[in-house]
């Protein structure tokens, strides 16, 4: 209990908190906004529930969607608790609570009947333009929401467990989850819906990785120097990074040198070269981008305290 409530006062619960609440405006505008006015059906929980409502109709069994909704989350995030953690079902909860208030909360700022002109049926005019704005901006939110460990609830609870127990990138677990789920739209809806939804769904997935490559976007960068020293302790005692030391052969001169190969954010990496230059070290100097990034690898949170863990931090 003591270490749940100093969890819940410490800065990390309030910081995420906030995250999570703003991911989940921006995922209410994109559904308010280009999904409810357009009447977009993409692999998404609720186009499943629609599935499901319909094929009890045909067999006679009046359910409300609203109901198979409810049920279906319900599953959902008992198996989020169960398949992917406590800390992912928990902040699932909160999302998927505050859903519907957010999506009432810009009916009241902005309702989108006055953003759409007279004449049309939508916020673009353009049901392609709408998929397209919906997927980017729905795409930003999962981003920042699975970037922290949580989701919008959902099909991102089904693409997380494909994630974890398939190893699948997030978005191409979001796409092979939503195009199950858009399959089953084959039951009650023409092919042409079908189809789009399978192409929005595809897209989301693409989105997603982009956005995530783009957050998690880490240098990989190699140095080749005489004077090694100087920049290996301004890596491990400025920058608080580790880094490795290799004996290298030249194969055009035959002299043997020390190569430093480290992972570092962009801004460090802009420091480390501003470094070299100011201190006018020759060096031999190469970076790629890297995206993904697993074991022992300090976030830019964690650089003063790397050997002393916060007592308030959950496990990663």
């Amino acid at each position: 209990m003591k270490d749940l409530l100093r969890y819940l006062a410490s800065f990390k619960f309030w910081k995420e908190l906030f995250i999570m609440t703003l991911g989940m405006m921006i995922a209410a505008a994109a559904v308010y906004y280009f999904m409810i006015p357009s009447k977009l059906v993409l692999g998404s929980i609720s186009g499943l529930s629609i599935v499901i409502s319909n094929l009890f109709g045909m067999a006679g069994i009046q359910v409300k969607v609203s109901v198979v909704v409810m049920a279906i989350n319900a599953i959902l995030l008992i198996m989020a608790w169960l398949l992917i953690g406590k800390e992912f079902g928990a902040k699932t909860v909160y999302t998927a609570m505050i859903l519907g208030p957010m999506l009432e909360l810009w009916e009241k700022i902005l309702p989108y009947e006055k953003l759409i002109e007279p004449g049309m049926n939508s916020v673009m005019g353009e049901p392609l333009l709408d998929l397209v704005c919906f997927v980017l901006v729905v795409s930003i939110s999962q981003t920042i929401l699975f970037r922290i460990n949580a989701s919008t609830g959902g099909l991102d609870i089904l693409a997380k467990i494909v994630n974890k127990y398939l190893h699948f990138d997030i978005g191409l677990s979001v796409t092979v989850a939503g195009a199950i789920i858009c399959c089953t739209a084959f039951l009650i809806n023409p092919f042409r819906m079908v189809v789009t939804g399978l192409v929005g769904t595809w897209l989301n997935g693409l989105a997603i990785d982009y956005f995530t490559a783009s957050l998690n976007k880490r240098k990989r960068v190699c140095i080749i120097s005489k004077d090694y020293e100087q920049i290996r302790k301004y890596i491990v005692e400025t920058l608080n990074r580790g880094c490795s030391l290799y004996e290298v052969k030249g194969g055009y001169s035959g002299e043997v040198n020390i190569e430093i190969q480290t992972l570092l954010t962009q801004e460090e990496f802009g420091n480390l070269m501003n470094m070299i230059r100011k201190r006018n070290i020759p060096a031999f100097i190469t970076a790629g981008n890297v995206s993904e990034i697993y074991g022992l690898w300090n976030n830019q949170k964690h650089h003063k305290t790397r050997k002393v863990r916060h007592k308030t931090d959950l496990p990663d």
